[in-house]
C-alpha cells in the first residue's frame, strides 16, 4: 500500500449540521458547517484504507483495514500495528473485517476472507497478543462470495458472536447445517457455546448480510442489509428464523421472527451501537451508520427487544463525509465513525477514509 500520510486533527472541529456536499475535497479535513444543534464533529484520523473493526484495548483504539493492515491510534497517530495479515483474500466486500479482544486474556479476534481450492470461504481467527499478533483460526469453511460476508464481531457475557452473510447464495440462510447467512455464537476458544440452540455454532439464522451487532440490557440487536427493500433492525433470539430469502421485512408468517423496523428504498446499515455519552439529548438511543444514504442514523425506541417500537430518528451529518461504516463509542463515551469511500463503491475525497468523533460543542 502506497498511501503512508496520516493526519490527526484532534483540534479541529466541524458543528454538526446537515448535507452541504463532502468536505475535504480540496484537501481540507477542517470543512465546517454551523448550526445550533451543539454538537461537533471531530476528524482524529484521515487516509485510512477502508476502515472496518473497531475495538479498544487498555484505552487504546485499534482498526482493521479491509485489504488486511490492523492499526492502531496512539498519542494523535495512525500506528501500524500488522502490515499484512497472513492469507486475507481482500475481494469485493470481503477482506480483513470485525475486530475484538478477549475480555482478560492477550487475544484478539479478527472475521477474514481468505481462498480455499473450492473458492472463497471466511473464518473467525484467535492473534495472540504476546506474539506479534500470531493468527490460530479457530472456525473455517464459512462459505465466502465477493458479496455477502457479514463480518461483525463482539464479545459479550464470555461468548463471542460472529455475523455471517448469505455468501451471495440466499438459500444458505435457510440451511441450519450452513453457517453462511447466520449470526453464530461461539466460546472465548471457538467452540459452539454450550446454550446454543443447535448443535452448532449457529444462533439465529435468515440472514442476507447482517453488518451491525451490539448488546443492550441482555438483548442482542442487529443491523442488516436487505437486496433494494427492506433493510432490517432485529433484536436476535436463540434459534428464531429471520425470514430471508423467504421474507422480506415484516410478514405474517409466523415461522419468521419480524424486524423492529425495515427501510425501503435500503439505506444500507452498517454498524450497531447505542449511546451513554455526554451529549443528553442522545442519551440511551441506538446509532449506525448507512453506506448507501450516506449519514450517521440516530434512533430512539420505545420499550426493550421484541416490543421495542421507533419513536424518533434523526439523519446525522448527511452528505458530509460520504459512506459511513461503522459506528461505535469509546471510553468517555464519545460516538466515533469511520467513512468506507475507498471500498469501490464510494467517491474518494483526498483525506478518506477518515475516523471522526462526535463531542460537545
Amino acid at each position: 500500500m502506497d498511501r503512508r500520510r496520516y493526519l490527526v486533527t484532534l483540534g479541529a472541529a466541524a458543528v454538526l449540521g446537515g448535507c452541504a456536499g463532502r468536505s475535504g475535497s480540496d484537501g481540507d479535513d477542517t470543512a465546517a458547517t454551523t448550526t445550533d444543534s451543539g454538537v461537533a464533529v471531530e476528524t482524529l484520523a484521515t487516509d485510512l484504507e477502508v476502515p472496518w473493526g473497531a475495538a479498544y484495548r487498555d484505552g487504546t483504539l485499534y482498526l482493521t483495514e479491509r485489504p488486511g493492515r490492523i492499526v492502531r491510534l496512539v498519542d494523535g497517530e495512525v500506528d501500524p500495528v500488522v502490515d499484512a495479515v497472513s492469507g486475507v483474500e481482500h475481494v469485493g466486500e470481503g477482506g480483513l473485517l470485525g475486530l475484538a479482544f478477549h475480555p482478560s486474556e492477550p487475544y484478539a479476534y479478527t472475521h477474514q476472507t481468505y481462498e480455499t481450492a473450492d473458492g472463497l470461504a471466511n473464518r473467525l481467527v484467535r492473534h495472540d497478543l504476546t506474539d506479534d499478533w500470531a493468527g490460530d483460526p479457530l472456525l473455517t469453511d464459512i462459505p465466502g462470495a465477493p458479496i455477502h460476508d457479514g463480518g461483525r464481531l463482539l464479545v459479550h457475557d464470555d461468548a463471542l458472536y460472529m455475523t455471517c452473510g448469505d455468501a451471495s447464495v440466499g438459500s444458505n440462510a435457510q440451511q441450519r447445517d450452513v453457517l453462511a447467512g447466520s449470526v453464530l455464537r461461539v466460546t472465548l476458544d471457538g467452540d459452539p457455546h454450550p446454550d446454543n440452540p443447535f448443535d452448532s455454532p449457529v444462533f439465529s439464522y435468515g440472514h442476507r448480510n447482517p453488518q451491525g451487532l451490539v448488546v443492550r440490557d441482555g438483548m442482542l440487536y442487529s443491523t442488516e442489509h436487505g437486496p433494494r427493500v427492506a433493510d432490517e433492525i432485529n433484536v436476535l433470539r436463540p434459534g428464531r428464523n429471520y425470514g430471508w430469502p423467504e421474507v422480506r421485512g415484516q410478514s405474517d408468517d409466523d415461522r419468521f421472527t419480524d424486524p423492529i423496523t425495515s427501510y425501503s428504498p435500503t439505506i444500507a446499515p452498517a454498524s450497531a451501537a447505542f449511546y451513554d455519552g455526554p451529549i443528553e439529548a442522545w442519551q440511551g438511543d441506538f446509532f449506525f451508520g448507512t453506506l448507501k444514504a450516506e449519514h450517521v442514523r440516530r434512533m430512539r425506541f420505545e420499550g426493550t427487544g421484541d416490543a421495542a417500537t421507533v419513536v424518533e430518528g434523526e439523519r446525522l451529518v448527511e452528505g458530509e463525509y460520504g459512506r459511513i461504516r461503522t459506528v461505535f463509542t469509546g471510553p468517555e463515551g464519545h460516538l466515533h465513525a469511520v467513512t468506507s469511500n475507498r471500498d469501490g463503491r464510494g467517491s474518494p475525497v483526498a483525506s478518506d477514509d477518515r475516523l471522526i468523533r462526535f463531542v460537545p460543542a
